[in-house]
């Protein structure tokens, strides 16, 4: 019997959330029954934790390619694991994820996500004009296929203009600019979310209230400017 109790998982904000961890810093199992999550972020295991109600099962730790600790949570959960297969993320994801597939109305929460686990917010003061910042949000993946369809989806449901997707040895990166960063901003943090990297979230607020020319009310603003990636 493949679940010990009748169990599955249907689409909301909070499992939005969690599948954007999953496919920037999860892994299936190839047991079809396994879930691990890596992250250096304490706080992101823990919502992990919270969102399953799996706060009882223990917390590893584990030593990195460049020698820097990282947390990390494995589970076993096989309705959760078909939950995933069906929306397209499978073993050995990395490489070869195409898409997610998703309903529209949880991506932002889907989105956020993914930022809070490969994505970063950027920038810096232009010389060329007074109190003139320019910042930058970007997502990382190994694959460039599922940054074009990341692309795709944010042109089509946040209306931003195209990223610039560049190509490197081990990764590929979708970056936006000033604009369309305001843009994904408003759509991830619009609705208050309770599940946030509360620190990617400050450094892009600190960039928000910081810019003159920003269209978008801040939900609200914490600490000075910023200039190093998140």
């Amino acid at each position: 019997m493949r679940y010990k109790r009748k169990r599955f998982y249907t689409w909301n904000n909070d499992l939005a959330y969690l599948v954007g961890l999953l496919t920037s810093d999860g892994c299936l199992i190839g047991d079809g029954r396994h879930i691990a999550l890596t992250s250096k972020d304490i706080d992101i295991i823990q919502m992990t934790q919270t969102i399953l109600h799996k706060e009882h099962l223990k917390i590893g730790t584990k030593i990195g390619q460049f020698k820097t600790s990282t947390y990390q949570f494995q589970f076993a959960d096989a309705a959760l694991y078909d939950f995933l297969i069906l929306a397209g993320i499978t073993p050995a994801k990395s490489k070869t994820i195409q898409s997610v597939n998703l309903p529209d109305e949880y991506y932002f929460a889907f989105l956020r996500g993914y930022f809070d686990g490969d994505g970063t917010i950027y920038g810096y003061i232009d010389p060329r004009w007074n109190k003139s910042y320019m910042y930058y949000t970007s997502f990382a993946s190994a694959s460039p296929n599922f940054l074009v369809w990341l692309d795709g989806q944010n042109a089509r449901l946040i209306g931003t203009s195209p990223g610039k997707i560049q190509s490197k040895t081990r990764v590929h990166t979708l970056t936006y600019a000033k604009k369309n960063s305001r843009l994904i901003f408003h759509a991830m943090y619009h609705n208050r979310p309770a599940y946030k990297l509360t620190r990617k979230y400050d450094k892009f607020m600190d960039f928000i209230t910081s810019d003159s020319c920003g269209k978008i009310t801040p939900v609200r603003a914490s600490g000075g400017m910023v200039d190093t990636h998140a």
